[in-house]
């Protein structure tokens, strides 16, 4: 049974760059084999994104994996299981994830001499299971039958796991979150797929028309078809020619007034809860912010606070300056409302468990390493922009940690930020104008075409004018910060 889901796949000659690549896939005894031995995929009813091309790869030895980019090995004689004499690796493309631009999920099918389907492994969030449910795989004659995840795409072999994983999260992932990993750049793309702050903006502006919730009726079922099928390599060659199509296309097809700026609220969400404190973060999340700013700098006994001046006061009118107070002596004051001090460690949890991304912003340079090794502990590379009016710090922190985003902050309205951000090697310039009355107007399309033409972002300062906030946004930047994130919803049609 072919599911609604389905209409373009069986229709390519609507896809000139689909027809292209499935034209390039010979009748063999190899793809035969891969045919007879497919899975077949359950669907939630409200899926946006079937797949639409399948990769496959026999073995006939254990080896290596081709195109799972975690590397494995695929064991013909693993222990535990029946011995295999073949195994069939499928890569499974979607154009789109509901987080991000391009989907690739894998099914592993053991086979043994007598042609009967032994052994079953999908992948999982950038993990493999077993497909067995209870002791056994689901066989549909030679097709392993499993269940896909709604809008993420990972296999299970019940539903079960689906709306498990889904209990760990506060906020929706086809919904609340939709588009907000961008383009997902992998070893696959790098040094073909640029990923621009603007790469990222379409993607999430038209993820976000896509956002949906599960019916958790699996009733779209596709069988991956002969034509489906193509060898890995010639999937590999096309991947990035479709990334860059689309890209070309949302370019094309989404105007800057539609997209989808980041929301951030500037130091937690100052409006609501104490500056740069774990309430603040939290209020964030729940005032529907996607990243919250917050600033960060190194105590005397080396550890990394979030807080903005250089100094606190106490209840009894001591300052305790930052460089020269232990992390101890600075968590005695009350910041108001019972909130302490935090550390980076505390914040990134605590973004972590929100599904919150962080901006934070280098106030003093001694942190710029701690920032890093942070980031990385808590895999949030990805999910952070690191950020200072300090370009020493900006270019020492791209230095360390390549992979993480950075953002250089500036005041004046007379120096070159795209000149200096190049420099840098930032991905976003960030003007802080907040104090002038009209800043948006400064925003001239001259210049936003000079910071598109470098393949940069603009990030602006914190914002609580509505009318400013409607400016910005019909002017296409890339994200907005606000003491009060709930006024960067409005603005969305």
């Amino acid at each position: 049974m072919i599911g609604s889901l389905e209409i373009s796949r069986m229709h390519p000659t609507a896809d000139p760059l689909l027809s292209s690549l499935l034209a390039t896939s010979p009748d063999t005894p190899e793809r035969a084999l891969a045919a007879r031995y497919a899975p077949i995929i359950y669907l939630d009813a409200n899926e946006p994104f079937p797949p639409l091309v399948v990769g496959y790869t026999l073995f006939r030895r254990t080896g290596p994996s081709p195109s799972f980019r975690q590397g494995r090995d695929v064991d013909l004689a693993a222990s535990g299981h029946p011995r295999a004499s073949m195994a069939i690796e499928y890569a499974i493309w979607s154009d789109w994830d509901i987080g991000h631009l391009y989907e690739l999920e894998h099914v592993w099918v053991y086979v043994d001499e007598h042609g009967t389907v032994v052994r079953g492994e999908a992948s999982w969030h950038g993990d493999i299971h077993d497909m067995r449910h209870q002791g056994h795989l689901e066989l549909h004659g030679d097709h392993m039958a499993l269940y896909s995840e709604p809008g993420k795409h990972a296999f299970a072999p019940t539903v079960d796991w689906f709306k498990k994983r889904r209990q760990e999260f506060k906020r929706s992932e086809t919904s609340a979150l939709a588009g907000c990993s961008g383009v997902l750049i992998t070893p696959y793309l790098q040094e073909q797929v640029k990923g621009t702050p603007l790469d990222h903006r379409l993607v999430r502006s038209y993820l976000a028309q896509k956002a949906f919730e599960p019916s958790w009726q699996m009733s779209n079922v596709v069988e991956i078809r002969p034509a489906m099928l193509v060898p890995w390599p010639e999937l590999l060659r096309w991947m990035p020619i479709r990334v860059n199509d689309w890209l070309t296309r949302l370019a094309r097809d989404i105007p800057p007034s539609r997209y989808r700026f980041l929301r951030i609220g500037h130091r937690g969400a100052a409006a609501h809860a104490p500056h740069n404190t774990l309430a603040g973060l939290r209020k964030a999340a729940t005032l529907g912010a996607d990243m919250a700013e917050f600033d960060v700098q190194q105590t005397a006994d080396g550890h990394t606070v979030l807080v903005h001046d250089s100094g606190l006061t106490d209840a009894g009118g001591h300052l305790w300056p930052i460089r020269r107070s232990t992390l101890a002596q600075l968590q005695a004051i009350d910041l108001g409302e019972g909130e302490r001090i935090p550390t980076l460690d505390q914040a990134l949890a605590t973004c972590q468990a929100e599904q919150l991304g962080a901006y934070i912003e280098l106030k003093d340079g001694n942190a710029v390493g701690a920032v890093a090794d942070a980031l990385h502990r808590y895999d949030g590379e990805g999910q952070s922009i690191v950020g200072s009016f300090q370009p020493d710090a900006v270019a020492e922190f791209k230095a360390l940690a390549p992979r993480v985003e950075t953002s250089i902050l500036f005041g004046s309205t007379h120096l070159d930020a795209i000149q200096l951000a190049r420099s840098l090697k930032a991905s976003y310039v960030h003007p802080c104008w907040e104090r002038l009355p009209n800043p948006s107007s400064l925003l001239t399309p001259e210049w936003i075409a000079r910071v598109r033409q470098a393949d940069l972002g603009i990030i602006c300062w914190h914002e609580e004018r509505p009318a400013e906030i409607a400016a910005l946004q019909q002017l296409g930047i890339d994200g907005i910060c606000s003491d009060s994130p709930e006024l960067l919803l409005r603005t969305l049609p």
